[in-house]
């Protein structure tokens, strides 16, 4: 038995402006997936990257530590400790050209503010289209659906029959408008969430390893979380 109802029938029975709404319903939902599998995978290579991150401590010298990190561009503790190792070497040699104007613990810091600030655009792009998709979606297929009815009720007022084999058909296509419009949004909202959790561990172990690279940098000792600093046997290099 063929179905009355469907989107489909919509398609075919729609006008311009209900199939324009369709594609673009269609449109948003291909690209908040899109969004929502490739931040998701780099979010669990962070991850990774984070557990293994403890490992740079366990060296003998910065260059053995760096190597531990790998050798991916993409790494950000890694393009942290090199952002740190060159703030201080720049403030080794210009220091004494500015007469010690600049404190080597603000310089350190901000060139590693600066890579987190960087790294946190980074990570968070793409999230701006889940959350346009996820607080516009609903409303374009109300929109959608609003149209229809409109036209529905226009077309049955211009046959003058309006029985219910004739409403419901043009009435329950209009209505799955408002379905695709929720069937869009609510995958967008609720990846928008999880990977906002997910940024947010990173960008704590990350905050966590740059606090414990300045003091490194600064004093020759990292910060453990009791509060006490302990001299790690990591050669500056």
């Amino acid at each position: 038995m063929d179905s009355q109802f469907g989107l489909m029938n919509v398609w075919h029975q729609g006008d311009v402006v209900t199939k324009a709404v369709a594609v673009l319903l269609i449109g948003m939902s291909l690209a908040s997936w899109i969004v929502i599998l490739i931040k998701a995978l780099d979010v669990v290579r962070y991850k990774r990257l984070a557990k293994h991150s403890q490992d740079f401590w366990h060296s003998e010298d910065f260059a053995t530590a760096l190597n531990k990190l790998g050798r991916d561009d993409g790494n950000p503790f890694r393009a942290l400790a090199l952002e740190g190792r060159e703030a201080a070497a720049h403030h080794r040699n210009t220091k004494a050209h500015l007469h010690d104007a600049l404190d080597v613990s603000d310089w350190i810091t901000r060139a590693l503010r600066n890579g987190i600030d960087e790294f946190t655009a980074r990570l968070q792009t793409g999230l701006a289209v889940l959350a346009s998709v996820g607080s516009t979606a609903p409303f374009i297929g109300l929109f959608g659906t609003v149209w229809g009815i409109y036209h529905a009720l226009m077309s049955i007022g211009s046959a003058g029959q309006a029985t219910i084999d004739k409403v419901a058909g043009p009435i329950g296509e209009a209505l799955i408008m408002t379905a695709l419009g929720l069937a869009v949004a609510i995958p967008a909202v609720l990846g928008y969430n999880a990977l906002v959790r997910g940024n947010k561990f990173v960008l704590t172990k990350l905050n966590s390893f740059a606090h414990d690279l300045h003091a490194y940098f600064v004093t020759g000792a990292r910060v453990q979380s009791g509060g006490e600093a302990t001299v790690v046997a990591l050669k500056k290099g």
